[in-house]
């Protein structure tokens, strides 16, 4: 197949080299010229994800026509903050035969859309048959390796899901399907907050209870307003959800998780945002989150929480301490 990647990352990266070791015909695009070049010169992205050598068979460009006219696959690995201006400057006319696969994990902030909902507001023409979502757990510098990984392709229509997922599967990254897509993008998205109260977690030095804590209430929050939103229960204990959220809570590569573990340790985020040269998700996406639970009227205590520490200068330890002695409930 002739796919594009749309985003020269990490996880943009590791991509390509897949699908390339797949047989595919690969092209690698990236918005900094001068930075494609180097990636061209040096065969391997140094900055993102360094070690790993890029195939000379896949093609960098910075050129968007070139990496979007006649694709059959066009994924989409930009942040998703970011992704609504690339997509704007696709021709549809290039992409009306080519399914959209975002990989990107979070909520637009201005619209609160999810991707898949941002590619229809930018293409109403599009159908829905073009748009898929992958996701799970599936850190670039696990995956560039080659180690063992398991994650689910999404698609309201069953042959598109299946379409990504014959593509991507290999020896290492076993895919599953589903028709779920906002169930898939939401559990990728808000597990990013909780990962993030994880970190903050481990850097105020609590403890393996309260970070199992988090994480099981954490996963009922996602899950509670993913159903508010229309999506169903099951998707948040699969790989979108339970899984995304085990590895980026605990991981040591998970960025959202060095996040909060810096702000545990009582630095700020604009202090922890200086030294980072890629994009925490879920910064941002906690805003989202917010103000789709406030729409949706849905109970998110810790998301809330999150919210305070990293806009609001809470401290993080009374965070957790007006998390515990909130008022008596039921567990389900």
């Amino acid at each position: 197949m002739r796919i594009s990647v749309l985003g020269a990352g990490g996880w943009g990266t590791t991509l390509a080299i897949l699908l390339h070791n797949n047989g595919h015909n690969v092209t690698l695009w990236e918005i900094d010229k001068s930075y494609a070049k180097k990636l061209n010169k040096a065969g391997e992205n140094k900055l993102y994800l360094p070690g790993i050598e890029i195939p000379e068979g896949i093609e960098i460009t910075s050129e968007l026509d070139e990496a979007t006219d006649n694709k059959n696959i066009i994924v989409l690995a930009v942040p998703s903050q970011f992704l609504r201006s690339v997509v704007k400057k696709i021709k549809f006319s290039e992409i009306k035969n080519s399914i959209l696969v975002s990989v990107a994990k979070g909520i637009e902030t201005k619209t609160l859309l999810t991707m898949s909902q941002m590619l229809t507001d930018v293409f109403p023409n599009i159908s829905q048959e073009q748009i898929a979502a992958l996701s799970g757990p599936s850190h670039a510098e696990e995956v560039s390796r080659k180690i063992p990984t398991a994650v689910v392709s999404a698609s309201i229509y069953g042959d598109t899901s299946s379409t990504v997922q014959a593509a991507f599967m290999n020896s290492y990254f076993r895919v599953y399907s589903s028709t779920d897509v906002y169930g898939v993008e939401l559990g990728g998205a808000v597990k990013n907050v909780i990962a993030i109260g994880a970190g903050i977690i481990d850097g105020a030095k609590f403890g393996d209870n309260t970070k199992a804590a988090i994480m099981t209430r954490g996963i009922t929050e996602i899950t509670r307003l993913g159903v508010a939103m229309g999506a169903r229960s099951e998707t948040f204990w699969g790989l979108s959800g339970m899984g995304d959220l085990i590895v980026t809570c605990m991981s040591k590569h998970s960025r959202n998780r060095f996040v909060g573990e810096k702000i545990g340790e009582g630095k700020t985020l604009k202090q922890i945002l200086k030294v980072m040269n890629m994009v925490a998700e879920g910064i941002d996406t906690c805003k989202s989150v917010k103000l789709l639970a406030e729409k949706n009227e849905v109970d998110t205590p810790i998301v809330n929480e999150v919210y305070k520490v990293l806009f609001e200068d809470k401290d993080p330890v009374q965070a957790t301490t007006d998390l515990m002695t909130r008022e008596m409930k039921s567990e389900h």
